[in-house]
């Protein structure tokens, strides 16, 4: 039976895309936010962008959108300053220890706090995202009682709160590894052709920051050839 609403967290990564495709087959009415923030890998939102067409093509309705937010003027990320490397090569047990260049102050707190504004003016009951806290690069705000703490906070401070019409936080992916993600999408029909990962923000992924080493460990272990890598191949573009 499907539940009535539902709002993605969508960057157009492997882990929102599958949330995306898990919210299809569960929602009847789905919408979609995603973030311009003034990310290093801004690609990702024109591949969003196809990510959901191809879910419209296979007969789904999605209501996307855009928010602009310039977290650059914050910086501290190699994510929003160039001025700041991107960690390449980094062994499994780096990338699982300690908290990354890569993070992004409160990125999550804020998405959420917009997400939930969001969510409230379209009456919608449940944000979704893609967090996770096993095969991921060390960041505090993808906790689960990060994600209830702030759950909590949305609720005291919204009209649909005190009126006992509570928005949810929801992570369907918070316990499980990539390996477990990429099996869980495909089960949900996922196409990952441009659910990109790569934190340089090129259209050919580097293959060497934490992102794409993970997501190559997914894909190998759960026995499937990445999707996005099969595309780029057959254009032409990847040997």
């Amino acid at each position: 039976m499907f539940k009535k609403s539902a709002l993605v967290i969508f960057s157009g990564g492997l882990d929102s895309t599958t949330c995306l495709y898990w919210a299809v087959n569960n929602y009847s009415v789905v919408h979609t936010l995603t973030f311009l923030y003034g990310q290093r890998n801004k690609v990702e939102v024109e591949y969003a962008k196809k990510t959901v067409d191809l879910i419209k093509k296979a007969g789904k309705d999605i209501n996307m959108h855009f928010f602009k937010i310039d977290l650059f003027q914050i910086g501290g990320s190699a994510l929003t300053d160039r001025g700041i490397a991107v960690p390449k090569r980094r062994t499994l047990k780096d990338i699982g220890y300690g908290v990354p260049a890569t993070y992004v102050p409160f990125r999550n707190g804020i998405f959420l706090s917009l997400a939930a504004a969001f969510a409230e003016k379209e009456n919608v009951d449940d944000v979704i995202g893609g967090w996770n806290t096993v095969d991921f690069s060390g960041y505090p705000d993808c906790r689960e009682d990060f994600l209830k703490t702030m759950e909590k906070a949305i609720n005291l401070g919204t009209k649909r709160g005190i009126e006992e019409k509570p928005i949810h936080v929801v992570f369907p992916l918070i316990y499980k590894s990539k390996m477990e993600i990429v099996k869980f999408g495909k089960e949900m029909g996922a196409d990952y052709s441009y659910a990109y990962s790569c934190y340089e923000g090129k259209e050919i992924p580097c293959g060497e920051c934490d992102s794409c080493i993970l997501r190559k460990k997914g894909f190998m272990e759960a026995g499937f050839e990445d999707d996005f890598l099969v595309r780029l191949k057959k254009e032409g573009k990847l040997r």
